[in-house]
């Protein structure tokens, strides 16, 4: 008898020490705030019988990306994706030579094409993302996406999203939800990686798009891409998004910019619980820090009133114990 008891103490030991300790959801998180606010959200609404449940249907969770799920500095990824396909086409278009925001960019003067501002960033994007099949951009992104590497840290793009935000995601579907990126890029420019690097399927993204029109090329059906401008899910066009491709309102939302407001906004303002947190980018030597005065990912008024709103920060430097997928 005496030795059963010794056999179940050492389960135990092992169960609460060793193999438990394995198992604690969001291991890259440090204890804090954030991290058990998350846990109790997600008990609240997880809970059969709790006045906070929620059907396993309507556990919807959004999530923008840049700067969310991956870095957005120096520039986003899919900007570094529209300038490498400039300069793959510039000999196609020896006009770009004399022609602004091409000339500044064929030089490398990147001060010069940002300063130009939007109109300028939507030109290069529509001189590089269309005039092809949507198969055929699909293979592009594929193949850049696999090679690119960050300028700064020389690291592979998809070595570089945030682990613990990886662990968030499948927490989160581990607990029924269902996750949906929710991003100011291009829904098309996403959806070939997503899958692989975030376990985010096709049907699951939400993004920017351009206009697409139906044709027939060699007797065979196809897409194609146009120059023109089709929708912008950013700001206010998140909840817009969500609603059309949704059409349901999400219980949790993540951002880390002012371009996240109205979808944090629009998410916590339903009834029952609800849940938003805020990325803070505050980690200059692992990451970056910026916030108020940055020009890419600007954080200003929804730092103001997280706390107001009840969103919760994530302040990268104290919160994570880890901050990419390869490190």
């Amino acid at each position: 008898m005496h030795s059963f008891h010794f056999v179940v103490s050492i389960v135990v030991l092992l169960l609460t020490r060793g193999w438990g300790a394995a198992q604690v959801p969001l291991p890259t998180w440090n204890e804090g705030a954030a991290r058990q606010a998350i846990f109790d959200f997600v008990a609240k609404v997880t809970e059969k019988g709790s006045p906070s449940f929620v059907p396993i249907a309507d556990r919807i969770a959004v999530f923008d990306n840049d700067g969310t799920l991956w870095p957005e500095q120096p520039m986003y990824v899919q900007l570094s994706f529209a300038l490498d396909r400039v300069k793959t086409l510039a000999p196609q278009h020896p006009e770009w030579k004399d022609h602004e925001p091409f000339a500044s960019l064929l030089k490398g003067d990147m001060k010069a094409v940002l300063a130009e501002g939007e109109r300028a960033l939507a030109e290069i994007v529509m001189a590089t993302h269309a005039g092809m099949t949507t198969e055929e951009f699909d293979r592009i992104v594929s193949d850049w996406i696999t090679t690119a590497r960050h300028p700064k840290s020389g690291k592979l793009y998809t070595e570089m999203v945030y682990l613990p935000m990886l662990e968030l995601l499948s927490y989160l579907r581990n607990n029924g939800f269902k996750t949906f990126i929710v991003s100011g890029g291009g829904i098309e420019f996403m959806r070939p990686w997503a899958l692989r690097v975030y376990g985010i399927p096709p049907e699951q993204i939400i993004g920017s798009s351009i206009k697409t029109r139906y044709e027939r090329r060699n007797d065979r059906p196809v897409i194609v891409r146009l120059p023109e401008l089709n929708f912008v899910d950013d700001k206010s066009g998140k909840p817009l998004g969500i609603q059309q491709h949704i059409g349901r309102r999400p219980i949790a939302a993540f951002g880390n910019s002012d371009g996240d407001f109205e979808m944090l906004e629009w998410t916590t303002s339903g009834n029952g619980t609800r849940f938003g947190l805020i990325v803070h980018h505050t980690d200059a030597d692992r990451e970056w820090a910026y916030d108020r005065q940055s020009s890419v990912g600007r954080l200003d008024k929804a730092l103001d009133q997280a706390k107001s709103r009840g969103w919760n920060l994530v302040d990268m430097k104290h919160d994570w114990k880890i901050i990419y997928r390869v490190e």
